[in-house]
């Protein structure tokens, strides 16, 4: 029994410890985080996640992450990672949730948790890509405006290249014909000066009777 009672005391310290340095290091850091126990209860937040969520120590430290903001924390693929996945893997980076929230909107969060066995906590880091995934998206709509405009652009240009194309051939077959008429005409002049030239008229000289 006091074997026991030692060991659970020296988990318990254990997890003080752990507890402590882990707040110290979410409290400063950029992203929302959580830190949650065994069985999913808040133990602590950082002050971002208060400011990001717009919630408070009193609504969240101690409730079940599920219960946080009247059940808006119940989702499906959060529930996905920390019941399913995390146990397996122990550790999970970029997991990508998409939530509708009451207060807030609509929220696109990348999640990266860990869970540490020894001391039976989970820590849950929550960054806010919304902004960013609405400009890759705007980004991507206008690629793909660009590359139709391109696409127009190209067809209309080819169009035209096809239309010089056979304008130009019009016009050389005009060139050819024309210096073909030519070609008649010089034949038909020598054989109209030949033809002087037979009946004694070449130069334009006339003998006198």
């Amino acid at each position: 029994m006091n074997n026991n009672k030692a060991k659970q005391g020296g988990i318990e310290e254990s997890k003080k410890i752990a507890l402590h340095y882990m707040k110290t290091l979410v409290d400063v850091a950029r992203e929302s985080f959580l830190i949650l126990d065994a069985n999913l209860r808040v133990i602590s937040a950082n002050p971002i996640f208060y400011q990001n969520f717009r919630v408070t120590s009193a609504q969240t430290e101690g409730k079940l992450l599920y219960e946080l903001g009247n059940g808006q924390w119940d989702i499906s693929r959060l529930r996905n990672l920390l019941e399913e996945i995390l146990p397996q893997k122990r550790v999970v980076r970029n997991y990508e949730v998409k939530h509708a929230f009451e207060v807030i909107g609509q929220k696109t969060m990348l999640l990266n948790a860990r869970q540490i066995d020894t001391v039976q906590l989970i820590i849950l880091a929550i960054e806010d890509i919304t902004v960013r995934k609405e400009l890759e998206s705007k980004l991507a709509d206008n690629v793909k405006e660009l590359e139709s405009k391109v696409e127009k652009r190209t067809a209309e240009l080819a169009s035209q290249v096809k239309e010089l194309a056979t304008l130009n051939e019009t016009m050389v077959g005009r060139e050819l014909k024309m210096v073909e008429l030519k070609k008649e005409i010089e034949n038909l002049r020598k054989q109209v000066k030949n033809g002087n030239h037979k009946n004694g008229n070449g130069n334009g000289n006339h003998k006198r009777r």
